[in-house]
C-alpha cells in the first residue's frame, strides 16, 4: 500500500545502505574507517559466504574513490583499465597483478601504484584483501 508518503532519503554522499550493511558516509571532510573491522564485515556478509568476491566503496568524494576488495583464492579480475592513477595495497593474502607486461606477486603491506589507463588484471594467489584507490582526471572543461 501506498502511505502518500515518500521514502527518506539518504544524506547526499551517503550509501543507502542493506540489511547487511548501514549506511556509510562517503564523502566529507574528515573519513576514518576502521579497516580491520570493514574487512571483518565484509567477510560476514552473504555475497561472500556464496561467491567468490565482497567489496565496499569507503570513499566517493570528487576525483578521489577508496574501495576494499575481498577475493577468495583463484578469483580473478579480468583485464581492464581506470583513467586515474591507481594503487593497489594488500591488506590480507597474497595477489598477481599483471600490468605492462609484467607479473607482480603482492604480499601484505605491499603497494604497486599503476599510471593512467594501465591495463591490468588481478589474481589471487590466496584468499586475499586490498585497498584500490583511484584519483580520477579533473573533469575536462568544454572550451
Amino acid at each position: 500500500m501506498d502511505s502518500g508518503q515518500e521514502e527518506p532519503r539518504p544524506h547526499p554522499g551517503t550509501t543507502t545502505g542493506s540489511d547487511e550493511r548501514p549506511a556509510q558516509q562517503l564523502s566529507g571532510a574528515l573519513l576514518l574507517f576502521d579497516l580491520p573491522a570493514e574487512l571483518a564485515q565484509l567477510q560476514a556478509e552473504s555475497t561472500w559466504e556464496l561467491g567468490d568476491r565482497n567489496a565496499i566503496t569507503l570513499v566517493k568524494e570528487g576525483d578521489l574513490r577508496v574501495t576494499l576488495t575481498a577475493l577468495r583464492a583463484g578469483a580473478r579480475m579480468d583485464a581492464h583499465h581506470t583513467d586515474g592513477y591507481t594503487s593497489i595495497q594488500v591488506m590480507a593474502g597474497r595477489l598477481r597483478v599483471a600490468a605492462a607486461g609484467d607479473a607482480h606477486d603482492l604480499g601484505v603491506g605491499e603497494l604497486l601504484v599503476l599510471g593512467r589507463a594501465v591495463v591490468h588484471e588481478v589474481l589471487a594467489l590466496e584468499d586475499a584483501a586490498f585497498l584500490l584507490t583511484i584519483a580520477l582526471p579533473p573533469p575536462s572543461k568544454s572550451a
